[in-house]
């Protein structure tokens, strides 16, 4: 037997402070009443009063504040199978790493705002399965599709600039990634909505992306795009690794700072032609939270069910045997008829 909570039974030892009480109270009022009456005048006072049914009132009524004690404090006899289901949508996430994300522009960069924000999306989730795709000129699959949002945070979390081979961005490698990864996962529930949500600075040097967009709107699924940046744009800061202290700006091939600016035209272009919408972060107080309102009105799927053994509660057997004595306390009589 294990308890819900154990602590309430510590009221337990209340009913032998009581008693005692009781039976000091009795004493004390024997010992008052025997200076003003003898006990044979008491007994023809109180003609007719059962002294036994008295006394199993009172037992009763303890019995009954025990048998309350247990039941608060849950006990949990034997084992029960439940089974429990999450429901959700399959998302993927493809985060622009590219050098421009470095911008500070939006505070206090571009690429730690899209973390922030995806942060807080993993924080509204509820049975949703969600991959992380980063990409730049190539694009990797950081996090597969998954249930365990802890692993995604630690995927995230490690997401650089610095750890991708190339600086510039293509869409096309997103949109072919993410294709590969909605086909890798199980085919378990076909009702879940399937979501792309790209988020990027809109900079765009790859190649077309039409084909790999039409593949993945011909499985159904949508598109949804994050633009972060400002239109008047941001030079790209360079950071001494180790110290963190300012070395300079990005340049370009002629040695000219480089400025980056939010380019909503193809993000827009992606959105709309994948039935998804745009959406935008150009201050630091803006968010997510259109987004996150759109995926809560999304079909959802049943992607696990799980069951597992507990321990049966069995408080209910305890309050009905504490509410039948305290009714059976009530219905008996202290008096009798001779």
């Amino acid at each position: 037997m294990i308890w819900q909570d154990v602590h309430i039974l510590w009221l337990l030892l209340l009913i032998p402070v009581f008693l005692v009480l009781i039976y000091w109270r009795a004493r004390k009022i024997k010992k008052l009443r025997s200076s003003f009456f003898s006990d044979n005048v008491f007994n023809k006072l109180r003609k007719g009063h059962w002294k036994f049914g008295n006394q199993l009132k009172v037992s009763l009524l303890f019995i009954s504040v025990l048998f309350f004690i247990i039941a608060a404090a849950g006990p949990k006899v034997g084992t029960e199978v439940r089974e429990v289901k999450r429901r959700g949508v399959d998302m993927l996430i493809a985060l622009d790493l590219s050098a421009s994300m470095n911008a500070e522009d939006v505070k206090p960069n571009r690429l730690d705002k899209a973390k922030y924000e995806i942060n807080r999306l993993i924080e509204r989730l509820k049975g949703d399965r969600v991959g992380l795709i980063i990409f730049t000129g190539e694009a990797y699959l950081q996090s597969p599709m998954t249930l365990d949002y802890s692993a995604l945070r630690l995927f995230l979390n490690i997401a650089d600039t610095d750890q991708m081979p190339s600086t510039t961005t293509d869409f096309a490698s997103a949109l072919e990634m993410a294709k590969k990864a909605f086909e890798s996962i199980e085919e378990s529930n076909a009702t879940a909505a399937k979501v792309l949500l790209i988020i990027s600075d809109g900079e765009d040097q790859g190649d077309d992306f039409s084909d790999p967009l039409k593949e993945l709107t011909s499985d159904n699924i949508q598109i949804y795009t994050l633009g972060i940046g400002t239109s008047s744009g941001a030079t790209i800061p360079l950071y001494e690794k180790d110290t963190g202290n300012l070395l300079g700006y990005k340049r370009d091939n002629t040695g000219k700072v480089v400025t980056t600016k939010l380019e909503n035209g193809r993000l827009r272009e992606i959105a709309e032609a994948g039935g998804g919408q745009y959406y935008e972060i150009q201050r630091g107080n803006d968010g997510i939270d259109s987004f996150l309102a759109r995926v809560d009105e999304l079909e959802k799927g049943e992607f696990s069910s799980q069951e597992y053994a507990d321990f049966k509660n069995q408080y209910q057997w305890m309050a009905g045997l504490a509410l039948f004595t305290l009714f059976i306390a009530f219905i008996i009589p202290t008096s009798k008829n001779d």
